[in-house]
């Protein structure tokens, strides 16, 4: 029998360093959603990438910020739950930038769970001087025994190649955890409200899109058409009213950038249709979180 080594990494972080990013580019597709905005990544997600005698599951989770509501509060739980049954973490921090209260407290996590981790210093390209990157190795060098530092450009794919390997480095001998072509443990239907979701990050500023949850309500493939049914939740009346834009203008732009992505990772004709509705305050309402699918089982490995 073939040898067969294994690893489950944690992926932490502030919010906004590019978590996601990196994730994606590790195993060379798209699952989780991507924006400039923070705290865009809500749950945990995993992602595996098998390759010759490794399998790396990785576990995406929301970026670590003090709780301002129910939701927040879960977000917290998805890290918290990633951390509790792992083999490993990969801090992932932002070139220049000092340590964080919120890096500490999750080296502290490496600490209390004796975690083998890895440093990946995201984002070079935007450092113009890059002796900088020497003062921040050594500052978390102080803090913690990293097993490596690679700095990357995770949007580039600057230095990715040599963070696989030294993650790879983390596998150990005991078999693999999910068949050889699992590629995440997330639903297509949830796959599909992400896309959606992302779109809705990327095209509207504010608040807005913070209060905008998607779920989708239909999914059906039928002579190679795959139908969509994605509704957007958002808190008020007036929001309702931007998502959808004067004529429907906005809401047309969601869907045909989502339908392209949808498209490109389903390898198929997409037929989108969106829905708008207002659910007050959904944020700080742990019931109505539960009916979004913020439920703890998505907590579990």
């Amino acid at each position: 029998m073939e040898k067969q080594n294994s690893a489950c990494i944690a992926i932490v972080g502030r919010p906004n360093v590019g978590k996601s990013t990196i994730l994606n580019k590790l195993i060379r597709e798209k699952i989780a959603i991507v924006s400039k905005k923070p705290q865009t990544t809500r749950t945990r997600i995993m992602g595996v990438l098998t390759e010759g005698e490794d399998q790396l599951v990785f576990l995406d989770t929301p970026g670590l910020l003090k709780p301002r509501n129910s939701l927040g509060d879960y977000m917290l739980q998805s890290v918290n739950a990633a951390l509790d049954g792992v083999d490993a973490g990969l801090l992932v921090v932002e070139a220049g930038a000092p340590v964080s209260k919120a890096d500490e407290e999750l080296i502290d996590r490496f600490y209390r769970g004796r975690l083998p981790a890895v440093l990946a210093i995201n984002k070079i390209d935007t450092l113009p001087d890059k002796s900088r990157l020497m003062e921040q190795i050594a500052g978390y060098a102080e803090r913690f025994d990293f097993r490596a530092v690679v700095p990357v450009s995770a949007r580039h794919g600057d230095g990715m190649d040599e963070l696989l390997e030294e993650l790879k480095g983390l596998a150990q001998p005991g078999g693999w955890l999910f068949e050889e072509d699992t590629l995440t443990d997330q639903p297509e239907r949830v796959l599909a409200a992400e896309f959606v979701r992302e779109k809705v990050l990327r095209l509207l500023d504010q608040e807005i899109p913070h209060g905008v949850a998607s779920v989708t309500e239909h999914m059906r493939e039928e002579d190679g058409l795959l139908e969509i049914h994605v509704t957007l939740y958002c808190e008020k009346a007036n929001h309702k009213a931007i998502l959808i834009g004067k004529g429907g203008s906005m809401l047309k732009k969601i869907g045909s950038a989502a339908r392209q992505d949808l498209e490109r990772f389903f390898d198929c004709k997409v037929n989108l249709q969106l829905w708008v509705k207002v659910k007050e305050d959904w944020r700080q309402r742990p019931e109505t979180l539960l009916g979004l699918g913020f439920s703890e089982k998505n907590l579990e490995l």
